[in-house]
């Protein structure tokens, strides 16, 4: 029985359109994150949405770290549900939530703050005056490469070479209820883009022939940098922990040596932005389902809903997926926000049937379903809820 067959006989009860969750996978690439990650893996949460799944990848990390998040709002609410070793991932400003997560932290939680600023820094120091408490900072530097005709990475934190990175430490000691307690310099160029050598159409090929290049320039620069930036912050404070990497950068951010912790997300879900990894070998683990309502021709079909379009640069490689490759989007009309009318090479379907997707990225799609449909040695495992199920939406 193949892939599609299996969910067909799993699923064959829910309702269209749902969500799925398939747990072999799940667990294929925990086991394969485990071989790869040397050090300890910090969840990201933005890529899974999901208390149930959360704690599930957690006890099956072999070394977990604890959680990035990526509100203020989401990490109370994670907190409320038992976890712990938070770092936020981006600033807030949302002062009640703060204040919340300090008294959380006076508890004896151990929960860390990004920065990269001093307004950043302010709120945080005026918060935890009033409360009579610390609030512990993680410094976001910025370790993209700028290459005089094209910035490769991205443009957050302003913080992205040495002085500035000392001009900023300098004035930290102006305020007293803040504690340097960590680093993080994210290689976004490696980790968060694809290398595009398996891709399907020969631009992507050609456009993924620069990006591999790009890569080879800016490692160098990368460890430079994040190395004289580390040890700089600890020759001025105690630091816990250096945090690094994404999905798509395990292994080369293990092997780095100022770095002591790798954050990790995408790879778990194996959304389909990373097929092409050339370093990755994942199993396609969350998807949704569509049921065919419609016929135009022989080849043209139309399935209920689908447009769950990714973020980030609009372009091909935002919309879902087909599982079985004989399906294409129409280039004109693309995913629909009620309905997506697609090619079927084959003409074998018929109204009535299901096509099964997969989003272009990871944690997304649950912001679309209240329930993820769970699959394990081909039966169904009952359903699992995202964030959305339980009420909850951060971003």
């Amino acid at each position: 029985m193949n892939l599609l067959e299996k969910y067909e006989n799993v699923f064959q009860h829910i309702e269209r359109p749902f969500a799925w969750l398939d747990y072999d996978a799940l667990d294929q690439n925990i086991d394969f994150v485990n071989r790869l990650a040397t050090k300890p893996v910090r969840i990201a949460t933005k890529s899974v949405r999901s208390v149930s799944v959360l704690k599930y990848i957690q006890e099956k990390l072999v070394n977990y770290a604890g959680l990035m998040t990526f509100t203020a709002a989401e990490s109370v609410y994670l907190i409320e549900q038992g976890f712990d070793h938070l770092l936020l991932g981006y600033p807030t400003f949302e002062e009640n939530n703060i204040k919340k997560l300090l008294a959380y932290s006076r508890a004896g939680k151990d929960i860390t703050f990004m920065v990269d600023a001093y307004e950043q820094v302010q709120l945080l120091q005026n918060c935890a005056e009033q409360m009579q408490t610390m609030a512990k900072i993680c410094i976001d530097i910025n370790i993209s490469t700028n290459f005089k005709w094209i910035y490769f990475g991205t443009k957050r934190s302003p913080l992205d070479s040495l002085q500035k990175l000392k001009n900023f430490t300098d004035k930290l000691t102006d305020y007293p209820n803040i504690r340097i307690h960590a680093l993080m310099g994210y290689e976004a160029q490696i980790a968060g883009v694809p290398d595009l050598s398996l891709a399907n159409s020969r631009k992507m090929r050609a456009k993924g022939l620069v990006v591999r290049q790009l890569k080879k320039q800016s490692i160098e620069k990368i460890t430079s940098f994040r190395r004289l930036a580390v040890a700089h912050v600890k020759s001025i404070a105690p630091v816990a922990f250096v945090n690094g990497g994404g999905s798509g950068s395990i292994t080369y951010t293990c092997e780095q040596q100022e770095i002591t912790e790798a954050t990790v997300g995408s790879a778990f879900f194996a959304p389909a932005l990373f097929d092409h990894y050339d370093t990755l070998n994942l199993q396609p683990a969350v998807g949704f389902a569509l049921r065919v309502t419609r016929q135009f021709d022989a080849h043209t079909f139309v399935c209920q809903g689908g447009g769950y379009i990714a973020s980030g640069a609009i372009g091909e490689d935002r919309a879902p997926v087909f599982l079985n490759e004989n399906y294409q989007l129409l280039p004109l009309e693309g995913a629909g926000e009620v309905q997506t009318p697609f090619i079927d090479s084959t003409g074998s379907l018929t109204i009535g049937d299901t096509v099964y997707l997969r989003h272009a990225k990871a944690g997304e799609l649950c912001e679309r379903f209240t329930v993820l449909h769970g699959t394990r040695n081909m039966c169904y495992a009952g359903p699992i809820l995202t964030y959305r199920g339980e009420r909850q939406c951060f971003l």
